[in-house]
């Protein structure tokens, strides 16, 4: 006799979850509580869907800063190249693009959507619409669901994929976290994480729309140095935003005084630098510093660095001294913007935080608490960077708990 699984949660985890569960054999039913599947999905990577990370279960894991060891078995389960076979058995062609980013070749977040819509249908699972409210617990073990309208559903296998609270107008509210707690679940505190920085002070709004790219980032954390990148980040009317910096606030945990420092010169050390700072200004000693850097920085930022350096805009090069060149070459490599803090979990792009990775299984993402429990997705405490990682994780976790609900493991 077929196995009855139940998934909670549309998304990318719980349909996936769900197709899964019905390729094994199961009678699957999909639960969502709103009116259209996939919604987040359909808004990931700006409407491009970065379906995965071309590359080897062991590297994703070191993409992975929270919780990653947990889901190795889950990533040598179902990698990168099954996810990349799985969406082009369903008819959707993909590409890789820099960083080994997968999107699909149309560039419409819409195709991975319907291919996981489609792959529902074909695998005969029912969906039904409406939001559960609560899990029915007994004797260690879950017996099934109680619907917000009053009516229940009797399942031995329940699939938790609600997400996590980023997006709630996507039906992402941490329905799924009161569910976990309710079958004797630890849930770790949630915020946002692939989220914009807010800066404490004015300087990014001063130059506020302005993009830089090539430069490298370094987040401290009280004077220590906890996260490195390179690459694009966009000043704003509140603070930081872009790819380098969305990375970055996956590190910002603990209560700290953070500070993101941008590189504006990455490939020049100092002496360099100052080498080619003297050339410039060579052949310029009459002008007045504020036009004699336009070949340096672009012209939204050079008002802001040489306030930051302490320097006077008016003044004639002939008349700079060393050390005022010094403390704006300083500046160049260590441009500091002072941190308030994340921007609320609403415009994160996922949740850092969830249920406690120990009380899982890692071999089939059952509940250890709870027999016939299982868990998919974003409601899981791991989360990764950006390039396609998160939702990595989604699949990979989907597939494992899709395939044990199904079997009974």
């Amino acid at each position: 006799m077929s196995s009855e699984v139940l998934v909670i949660g549309g998304g990318a985890a719980g349909m996936f979850a769900a197709v899964t569960a019905a390729r094994e054999g199961a009678q699957v039913t999909l639960l969502e509580r709103g009116n259209r599947l996939g919604r987040k999905l359909s808004i990931t990577g700006k409407g491009r869907c970065n379906v995965c990370n071309d590359v080897s279960p062991r590297e994703v894991i070191q993409n992975i800063p929270r919780n990653g060891k947990f889901l190795s078995s889950a990533l040598y389960a179902f990698p990168p190249e099954s996810v990349k076979s799985f969406f082009e058995q369903q008819g959707v062609p993909l590409k890789t693009e820099r960083g080994n980013r997968v999107f699909p070749e149309s560039d419409q977040a819409g195709d991975i959507v319907g291919a996981l819509k489609t792959a529902l249908y074909r695998s005969n699972v029912r969906i039904v619409t409406g939001r559960a409210s609560k899990l029915f617990v007994e004797n260690g073990a879950v017996h099934g669901v109680l619907l917000e309208d009053g009516s229940r559903l009797p399942f031995s296998k329940v699939i938790l994929a609600t997400g996590g609270l980023s997006y709630p107008l996507t039906g992402s509210t941490g329905d799924g976290y009161a569910m976990a707690i309710s079958a004797g679940h630890t849930v770790t505190p949630c915020e946002g994480s692939l989220v914009p920085l807010e800066e404490r002070g004015g300087w990014c709004r001063r130059m506020q729309g302005l993009s830089l790219r090539n430069v490298g980032l370094r987040l401290l954390a009280d004077g220590k140095t906890v996260y490195e990148d390179f690459g694009e980040l966009l000043f704003t009317h509140f603070g930081l935003s872009g790819p380098t910096i969305l990375s970055a606030s996956a590190h910002m945990r603990e209560k700290a005084s953070y500070q993101v420092q941008i590189d504006l010169k990455p490939a020049l050390d100092e002496a360099a630098l100052d080498t080619r700072v003297l050339r410039d200004f060579s052949s310029q000693q009459n002008r007045i510093l504020l036009h004699a850097v336009s070949g340096l920085y672009p012209s939204a930022m050079i008002p802001v660095i040489i306030e930051k350096s302490g320097l006077d805009p008016e003044k004639r090069i002939h008349d700079l001294t060393r050390n005022e060149r010094l403390a704006l070459e300083k500046e160049t490599k260590a441009f500091t913007i002072d941190i308030l803090g994340k921007r609320p979990v609403e415009e994160a792009i996922i949740t850092t935080g969830g249920v406690e990775p120990r009380e899982i299984d890692p071999r089939s993402m059952e509940s250890r608490l709870c027999s016939g429990l299982y868990f998919a997705g974003e409601i899981i405490d791991a989360d990764a960077y950006t390039g396609g990682f998160n939702l990595q994780i989604a699949w990979s976790t989907a597939y494992l708990a899709g395939r044990a609900a199904a079997k009974g493991e």
